[in-house]
């Protein structure tokens, strides 16, 4: 007599509701691949170029029970060129509130599911992400089969700094929104990354020239690893003015470089202000709260106020 079978730990298979066939296609060879451990694996595909796809994607896709997409429309031409044969159910946002408990039935018996997007890698701007937090609320194995992303390639192609970034997706489609969101983000210490759709575009990067200043480089990101791969760069100015009347097709990243530094207050300025403030208050009084107009050190500002004394004193 056998014990329990722990189901969360099973491979897919025969008593998962599994596949006989599990294989793929590379330049014209059929390739056998294993049966994929049961659980939910979250599978990155490619954003435009299907060459981009990995191989482990490609033998976990074959691996899997069943392949859970936004598009099957759009996924059958990825399984078609790789010779997969793989039933695909639709999830997205629209279904997600019906497939994602059969979803989660499947799971709970044993079987296989990969999770993929129309293009990129999931739970980036799709539903993905409350399967993938049910899933792991249930006690299910969960996995990352990582590979394209279009905001980390659009990153490494805006010339922008990469250190530090904030990724936004959608910005609001309405004008007082997207002015109210973008207000928000004027200061963050990073690149910032969006997604925008062509219709939408020019009027989003004047907003963003608007609220973030139309000195900030950016980069305008279009159709990547696509035939028609665009990349234009330049000020939010620059950009604004290039797109106007324009409603570019294709899937589009807007990359916008960090809050540019203040420019240095000038001398005379300072020297203004503190004379200012040394009529109504104590030298270290007065040079704090100049210090603290202009954001400079208060040794460096103190430093000057006593100068400015002692030039008078010495006149």
């Amino acid at each position: 007599m056998t014990g329990p079978v722990d189901k969360r730990h099973r491979t897919g298979g025969a008593e998962a509701g599994g596949r006989d066939d599990r294989s793929y296609l590379i330049a014209g060879a059929r390739l056998a691949a294993p049966p994929a451990r049961a659980g939910l694996h979250v599978v990155a595909t490619p954003i435009g170029n299907l060459g981009d796809i990995t191989l482990r994607a490609l033998e976990t896709l074959a691996g899997a029970d069943v392949i859970a997409c936004e598009d099957t429309r759009v996924s059958s031409r990825l399984l078609a060129r790789y010779g997969l044969r793989v039933p695909l159910l639709p999830y997205h946002e629209h279904n997600a509130a019906e497939m994602r408990p059969r979803l989660l039935g499947r799971l709970a018996e044993g079987a296989s599911v990969a999770l993929i997007s129309d293009a990129g890698t999931p739970l980036v701007s799709d539903p993905g992400f409350r399967l993938v937090r049910e899933a792991i609320a249930a006690g299910v194995h969960v996995e990352a089969v990582p590979g394209p992303s279009a905001l980390l390639a659009a990153m490494v192609v805006s010339g922008l700094p990469t250190d530090r970034f904030l990724f936004e997706g959608f910005l609001p489609p309405k004008q007082v929104g997207r002015l109210a969101r973008l207000s928000e983000l004027a200061a963050v210490p990073a690149s910032l990354v969006m997604f925008e759709t062509g219709p939408r575009l020019a009027d989003s990067l004047a907003d963003m020239a608007t609220a973030l200043g139309g000195a900030r480089p950016a980069a305008v990101c279009r159709e990547l690893t696509k035939l028609h791969e665009e990349v234009r760069r330049g000020t939010l100015a620059e950009l604004a003015a290039a797109t106007v009347g324009l409603e570019p097709r294709g899937e589009i990243v807007v990359v916008v470089g960090p809050p540019l530094p203040a420019a240095a207050p000038a001398e005379a300025d300072i020297d203004s202000a503190l004379a200012a403030a040394l009529a109504g208050a104590s030298l270290k009084d007065a040079a704090a709260e100049v210090a603290a107009a202009f954001g400079l050190p208060r040794r460096t500002v103190y430093q000057r106020a006593l100068d400015l004394t002692k030039g008078h004193k010495d006149g």
